[in-house]
């Protein structure tokens, strides 16, 4: 993190619109600024100027400039940019700029301290390039992008992979992680895993949420009251510790502001999705010091599977693909289990008379399936409602001390319509409804209680909070201390209504006696009919049988005491030799329990007793100017080395250290060549280490069947850390007159990687060959010795799914335990691009950004073959990109992007085609007059309605969630009113 002083009274940057440590220099240099707005106008400077600046996005709302053209000095083109506006500027260091609100005393004023700059990839105050690349995305570029919040920007970044740790990933199946309980947005960097990137707020840890804690929930950040969002696409645990493998995503919070800001938006998609967000932020500043207070409500409607043709039942044959549906249907089947097939196949489908109920064997017709889809009905995104809020004061006490504080928090609750769980279960004729179209006096069923019971209703809540003290202390000749405590912490809450009792179904078929600790008699209340079409059992049956519920609770703790020394060592020709050196000490906690009523009589309580650990690191940075302004010569303009060093030790499993190199080189004063080189390493997870074992139940194809399959999963204490070497190289070409081209070659070589390979690719898990050391297939229905081994299973405590299913029905055992398995190796290609164009009063500026991968290439075991899975469904494809133009004239703003996902493959080798999509925003700004401060802004994504990509997933739907969006058009209207 890099701390500079600010001008009394000023606010923290909102924006760094150039990065160079070029000097102010005076030389006059070429200016093309028309008129027009002013932060703007400050964009084109600091980018023709080769110059950072900062400043506030209110210190320049409303404001104006009559532009520049010509051969200026940057002083001199600054000051008339400024010229009437109120604010002066001015240099703490060369080349790092300052605006503030000019006064009359403003030439008895002199920089003291106070606020502090963020600069992500750095600890040192200097803010010169860094050799890891950083994008940023600044207020303005939040708001141009269309989502309403920034966890939805995130989740389009080009280098990050959607395929796990969002809601939608998670309800359609695609989230091979299976622990985003609380429907949380994470971020997933190259596709490593949402916890091998790191997130953090204002450069603090957030606390980890799902049922595990294993990644940061940015869904939960107050998306207005946010000032940028940094994102370091570069391993960094020399700087942050752990699980900054694939990366560091650092949302920066507003530092101050002065008067009151309000937001309104509103979206839709057709169908559903409809999106409501209100905002406010108000915020003052006095001579020695400021705060500011938002709050943010936001509540999103449901989408529905039900409301997408090829989401809706199942069955893809329409769309070119296969038949998802099952026998577990209502009306059901008479049903047998297959050896060959390994899965139950129907040899009668009930029929029902006019009656509802199948009565007569004439009822049934041989050899014939009702089917339908297992998930049927259940919703692709929740409802949601939350209330966020930010708070932050700063004061200064004397010249040389500062003092802030933050506190940060968020409740967001959410309910969807899940999935009902199929059923295979016996009935006799002990049952008053039995019928047999064979004379036989059993029959074994396969059936769906979705029309009966309609979908469970599963709903939750998630409550983020984070608070921060601390202080910055000037020690004089530029050194500083800072110091601060921070507290973050998650806690998460989710359930299940109305979910199947298996004990009281059995007790309602017939199967098994009237038990005196329920209230149901089956005599009295009606015995349940599985012959019928879904309308043949009264509420008394439904009721009961309904009983079943989850409940889970977790808590996730992440606190830390913490200490930075940072300021210049001695002078070199071309400048000082920055340090800085660190102390941390961080404690981290975890725990949760489970209520759940599915297969007994009273509830189960399973509690995780709580675990933590404690962390202690030093660290420490040296950056190292060889050659510069003062003695730079022909090839050689700049040259600079950056060494960076983190050790820290953990009381659960021992120590680890992690170095990082970083060089920078400037052969020309328009082109920056940039190298780093580092490790980095991901701790275990308290869950991963010590989570209780558990069993339940899954259905996966095999040869052309589904196989009832066990699945095994629990924590693991003899793991190991992750460790990760990362090398990127690159370029930053500014030419002058404005533009910039970046170009980032990037290679990540991970390591015992901790991981669950059977979920990682759960629809695979009995036909791909590299998973076979964690699965055991079984023949329960004929070999004694795999129906003992089955029941000795079904027997444990720790078996979560209940008895819906005999013994002899499992074909398949899946470990699914946390090891550390193989290896995974990526390599890729960033490339970003502006550029302004300049006609009279229009601005125009193109953009295009783009992840381009080479190789991904996975060893899923140590023992296993390398294998190349880059453009396979499951993991990112080979070329994401946005390109675009935003133009902008008077008042008025447009932008427009292109967004495009390259052609990948099935997991039978079949294409998914490319999707391209195109966002639009116009905007009215009203400068003065009764309306100023007003901005209307009406935003479209997907403007042409194209459909995702067809793709046969396993899960049923006609679309992959990690790539596509399922929603189609979704259009809002946004006003911004600053007062």
């Amino acid at each position: 993190m890099s701390r500079s002083s600010l001008l009394s009274c000023s606010a923290l940057a909102a924006c760094v619109l150039a990065v160079s440590t070029t000097a102010c220099a005076q030389e006059a240099r070429e200016f093309n600024i028309p008129a027009g707005s002013l932060g703007d106008a400050l964009n084109l400077f600091a980018t023709q100027s080769d110059q950072q600046i900062f400043f506030t996005g209110d210190l320049v709302a409303g404001l104006r400039t009559p532009g520049l053209r010509g051969r200026h000095a940057p002083p001199e083109a600054l000051n008339t940019l400024l010229r009437g506006s109120g604010l002066a500027w001015s240099q703490t260091r060369p080349g790092v700029i300052f605006l503030r609100r000019s006064g009359p005393s403003e030439a008895a004023e002199s920089p003291v301290l106070l606020d502090e700059i963020i600069v992500t990839g750095t600890l040192l105050k200097t803010s010169g390039e860094l050799a890891s690349p950083v994008v940023v995305l600044d207020r303005d570029d939040l708001d141009r992008r269309g989502p309403a919040t920034v966890a939805e920007i995130l989740k389009d970044l080009p280098q990050n992979y959607a395929g796990s740790a969002n809601p939608t990933a998670t309800l359609a199946g695609v989230d091979g992680a299976g622990s985003n309980s609380v429907f949380a947005t994470g971020v997933n960097l190259r596709g490593l895993g949402a916890d091998a990137t790191l997130v953090l707020v204002n450069g603090r840890r957030l606390a980890g949420t799902g049922y595990r804690g294993e990644f940061a929930d940015v869904s939960a950040l107050p998306s207005a009251a946010v000032e940028r969002v940094d994102i370091l696409l570069d391993g960094a645990s020399a700087l942050y510790g752990a699980d900054a493998v694939a990366g560091v995503v650092n949302v920066i919070m507003r530092r101050a502001f002065n008067g009151q800001e309000s937001r309104l938006r509103i979206g839709a998609a057709e169908g559903g999705a409809e999106d409501l967000m209100v905002s406010h932020l108000a915020g003052t500043s006095w001579e020695t010091g400021s705060a500011l207070l938002s709050y943010e409500y936001q509540q999103v409607n449901a989408f529905s599977s039900l409301d997408r043709p090829w989401t809706a039942d199942g069955d893809l044959r329409p769309f070119g693909g296969t038949d998802h549906r099952t026998p577990f249907a209502s009306p059901g089947n008479i049903v047998a289990f297959d050896p060959v097939a390994r899965g139950y196949v129907s040899r009668w489908a009930i029929r029902p008379g006019p009656s509802g109920t199948a009565t007569t064997p004439a009822d049934f017709a041989a050899g014939e399936a009702n089917l339908q889809a297992t998930a049927q009905g259940q919703d692709l995104s929740p409802e949601t409602e939350r209330s966020s809020v930010y708070g932050r004061i700063r004061q200064s006490l004397g010249e040389r001390l500062e003092l802030t504080a933050d506190l940060r928090f968020s409740q967001r609750d959410y309910s969807i319509a899940g999935a009902t769980t199929p059923a295979v279960f016996n009935v006799t004729s002990a049952n008053p409804w039995f019928v047999s179209p064979s004379g036989a006096a059993s029959h074994t069923i396969g059936y769906s209680f979705y029309r009966d019971l309609g979908p469970p209703h599963r709903f939750g809540s998630s409550r983020s909070l984070g608070v921060t003290a601390g202080g910055a202390l000037e020690l004089g000749r530029d050194w500083s201390l800072e110091a601060y405590l921070a507290h973050a912490e998650e806690r998460g809450s989710s359930g299940t209504e109305g979910r199947l009792n298996s004990r009281f179904l059995n007790e309602a078929l017939g199967n098994i006696p009237d038990d005196p600790a329920t209230p149901y008699r089956a005599a009295v209340d009606g015995y349940f009919n599985p012959f019928g079409d879904g309308t043949a059992n009264g509420r008394a049956v439904l009721d009961f049988i309904s009983n079943g519920y989850t409940r889970a609770h977790d808590r996730s703790r992440a606190s830390s005491a913490n200490l930075l020394l940072t300021g210049p060592l001695f002078n070199l020709p071309a400048g000082p030799v920055q340090a800085a050196v660190g102390l941390q000490f961080r404690r981290e906690g975890f725990n949760t329990q489970v209520e759940s009523l599915g297969s007994t009589v009273a509830p189960v309580l399973t509690i995780t007793p709580e675990q933590d650990r404690k962390i202690s690191a030093i660290f420490g940075e040296v950056r190292v100017p060889l050659v510069g302004e003062g003695n730079a010569r022909a090839g050689v303009r700049r040259l600079e080395l950056s060494l960076a060093g983190r050790f820290e030790e953990y009381d659960d499993f021992g120590s680890t250290a992690n170095p990082k190199l970083g060089v920078i080189w400037s052969p020309l004063e328009t082109l920056s060549v940039r190298a780093s080189w580092g490790t980095s390493f991901r701790a275990p997870g308290l869950p991963q280490l010590h989570d209780a074992s558990a069993i339940s139940v899954t259905s996966l194809p095999r040869a052309g069947a589904n196989v009832l399959s066990l699945y095994l999963y629990g924590g693991n204490p003899d793991l190991e850390p992750e460790t990760a070497e990362t090398f990127t190289l690159g370029f930053d070409y500014r030419p002058v007159g404005g533009g910039t081209l970046t170009a980032s070659l990037f290679s990540t070589e991970f390591s015992d990687r901790i991981a669950q390979p059977v979920a990682a690719n759960i629809a695979r898990a009995l036909t791909d060959p590299s998973l076979q050391p964690f699965v055991t297939l079984v023949d329960a229905a004929n070999n004694p010795a795999d129906l003992a081994l089955v029941n000795s299973y079904l027997n444990r405590p720790d078996f979560a799914s209940g008895s819906l299913f005999p013994p002899t029905a499992y074909g398949a055992i899946l470990d699914g335990r946390w090891v550390n398995t193989g290896a995974v190796s990526v390599r890729g290609l960033d490339l970003s691009a502006r550029y302004p164009l300049l006609t009279g009063s229009h601005a125009l500026s193109l953009d295009a950004s783009a992840s381009w991968l080479i190789d991904y290439d996975i060893q899923p075991t140590p023992t296993a073959d390398v294998r190349d899975v880059l453009g396979l469904v499951g993991y990112p494809a080979r070329l994401r990109s946005r390109a675009g133009a935003v133009w902008s004239y008077g008042s008025w703003g447009f932008d427009a992007h292109w967004n495009h996902v390259s052609a990948y493959e099935g997991l039978a080798g079949q294409e998914i085609a490319a999707w391209n999509t195109i966002d639009v925003r116009a905007s009215w700004s009203a400068e003065s007059g009764p309306l100023a401060g007003l901005q209307l802004a009406l935003s479209v994504q997907n403007l042409t309605d194209e459909d995702p990509p067809f793709y046969d997933s396993p899960a049923g739907y006609g679309f992959d969630a990690a790539q596509a969006s399922v929603l189609g058009r979704t259009v809002a209207l946004q006003m911004i009113k600053r007062w």
